[in-house]
């Protein structure tokens, strides 16, 4: 599906824009400037020995395009009826000392926070986008997992290493998706098929993927402000399948040792799963039989309704959480969504925990003692994690706010089309197409999920991130 942007265009409201957004990002309640202990000790840090040398192996990134701060590179090859997927994963628990300024620093911030203006990097930049990261044409350290996948895409065995590897290509996701479409030969060829065999085992697991379309505040070579809402590319939803396999890959190793931290899901409850019936009923395209997941795949997204389910399916996917542990597995190790135990394991340069999973990855892969500090600092991580995701949260949705506030600052006073996405009492969530602006307004009479509607913009304050509607009688 097409990119749907639109910009905020006068220079008024892009002064004042502006000036909301770094407000936003100087309340934001994190860290942005490193102290002088952690910058020096990030400038002096050495990776930790590697043991394997894989720098024949011609490793590729795939990311969003510009992007410094590279945890991951593959390596896909056929393997008589199968193949073999190497991940490699940016080895920062090899450049960070336990208990040191970098160290500390990172646990203050949690994870990397992606502003409008800017990010605020979870590690000092020469880690995250320099020494640490999987750059291309240069020599860097990596943990990288084997798998050894059957033809149907199975894992029949995995382990992880420490090695030094050297990527060949930094690709981005656009790119690569045209290439694939062309047919020419790359480092994606096999993507598409083993993604595709990984999407079909995620059917068999009973897992579901949401898939909502991307909304993202980007910033013009002119300095104005845009919101993008587009679906994912097929390449970026195949990407996502190698991270899925490798979480779960971690997940097994840290229960087989008794040890380590998992990213938890429950089940929904069958009062959510009636909700989410009735709503598909609602919007014409009814849930009558099989699974959610094999019901959220199905969808056509060409669809116009599509967008109204994925939204009212969001539902489904609440609750998701960190849980710790030593010496016993909890009861409830699984990711419902994922339809299996599973763990973050592959962004290290952004986010906390992985560094944790990694770390106690390695060592029960290879043989070795669990790190100490690993254990000693388990229990702390879901309360820093979540910390940190409710800072992202909010600096992610009151950026969205601002600007969708410029975006309709021309049109106050104006009648807008809506189409009405969701209900909730006596409000609903409404998405008007041009600008595209997901908001929420009073519930006209007759209001129903998938119906266009006619609002009047009264008011937009960009400073504040808001907007008010008020309904507009149709006879």
């Amino acid at each position: 599906m097409p990119h749907r942007r639109s910009h905020v265009a006068a220079s008024a409201a892009q002064t004042e824009l502006a000036a909301a957004l770094a407000a936003l990002r100087e309340s934001v309640d994190a860290p942005v400037s490193f102290p002088p202990s952690a910058l020096a000790e990030a400038e002096a840090a050495a990776p930790a020995p590697a043991e394997l040398d894989l720098r024949d192996v011609a490793f590729a990134t795939l990311d969003p395009v510009g992007s410094r701060d590279l945890d991951q590179a593959f390596h896909l090859e056929r393997r008589g009826t199968g193949y073999t997927v190497r991940y490699a994963i940016a080895d920062v628990p090899g450049f960070v000392t336990p208990g040191g300024a970098v160290d500390a620093e990172a646990r203050r911030r949690g994870q990397t926070l992606y502003a409008a203006d800017g990010s605020i990097p979870l590690h000092p930049p020469v880690l995250s986008e320099d020494r640490a990261s999987l750059l291309p044409n240069v020599d860097r350290p990596a943990l990288v997992w084997t798998f050894d996948l059957d033809d149907a895409g199975a894992v029949s065995e995995f382990w992880l290493e420490r090695a030094i590897i050297r990527s060949r290509a930094q690709l981005d996701y656009v790119s690569a998706q045209q290439t694939l479409d062309r047919g020419e030969d790359s480092a994606v060829s096999l993507l598409p098929v083993i993604g595709a065999l990984r999407v079909e085992q995620e059917r068999l697991r009973g897992g579901a993927s949401l898939n909502l379309p991307d909304e993202e505040v980007v910033r013009a070579a002119d300095g104005s402000y845009a919101i993008e809402r587009r679906h994912p590319l097929p390449v970026e939803e195949w990407n996502a399948q190698l991270s899925l396999m490798t979480g779960m890959a971690a997940a097994t190793l840290m229960l087989q040792a008794g040890v380590g931290i998992l990213r938890t899901m429950p089940q929904p409850d069958e009062k959510s799963f009636a909700a989410f019936r009735r709503q598909t009923e609602a919007l014409g395209r009814p849930w009558t039989a099989g699974r959610y997941g094999d019901y959220l795949r199905g969808l056509d997204r060409e669809d116009p309704m599509t967008l109204p389910v994925l939204e009212a399916a969001a539902s489904l996917f609440r609750g998701a959480g960190y849980r710790a542990f030593d010496g016993a597995a909890p009861a409830d190790t699984g990711q419902a969504a994922i339809a299996a135990p599973y763990a973050h394991a592959t962004a290290p340069l952004r986010r906390l925990v992985d560094r944790w999973s990694l770390a106690i990855c390695l060592a029960v892969s290879t043989g070795e003692e669990i790190p100490a500090w690993a254990r000693e600092s388990l229990a702390e991580l879901p309360d820093l994690m979540q910390a940190s995701a409710q800072r992202a949260s909010k600096l992610d949705s009151a950026t969205i706010n601002c600007v969708e506030a410029a975006l309709l600052t021309p049109l106050v006073g104006s009648v807008i089309e809506a189409t009405v996405i969701e209900l909730r009492e006596e409000r609903a969530t409404i998405q008007i197409a041009e600008p595209a602006v997901t908001a929420t307004a009073p519930v006209p009479a007759g209001a129903a999920p998938g119906r266009r509607i006619s609002l009047r913009l009264v008011r937009a304050d960009i400073a504040r991130g808001e907007v008010e509607f008020s309904p507009v009688e149709t006879g």
